[in-house]
């Protein structure tokens, strides 16, 4: 018997209603039991990463990363919202795919991730 996939992801927040609205308006992710968040099937990484990574803010416990499939329009709806997006080409390749970054307003970080088209 084994997981078959990711039922919730639960974390601490200042202004959990805040929080919630903003993920919501954003990345179109709701957290109403009356209609959850239906994602799409494909690939989950679950990945510890060592205490002393520098993959993401040392302050942090987690990051979240979240499969787009039009990575380029996202970016332009977050960025005219005033979302600051950081991208590198440098973490970008046909083999992974288009990657960016986001934080939500308490700060939390968020990889977006293209998967390479099949």
């Amino acid at each position: 018997m084994s997981a078959i996939g990711i039922g919730g992801v639960f974390f601490r927040a200042k202004d959990p209603e805040a929080q919630q609205r903003w993920y919501q308006e954003h990345l179109g992710i709701s957290a109403d039991p009356a209609s959850p968040w239906v994602q799409q099937a494909g690939p989950t990484m679950f990945v510890p990463f060592a205490r002393d990574t520098d993959y993401f803010a040392a302050d942090k416990a987690w990051m979240i990363n979240l499969r787009v499939a039009d990575l380029a329009a996202l970016l332009a709806t977050l960025r005219a919202a005033g979302i600051e997006a950081i991208t590198d080409p440098e973490w970008d390749t046909p083999e992974t795919g288009r990657f960016a970054r986001i934080h939500d307003p308490e700060g939390n970080p968020i990889e977006l991730w293209e998967p390479p088209a099949e």
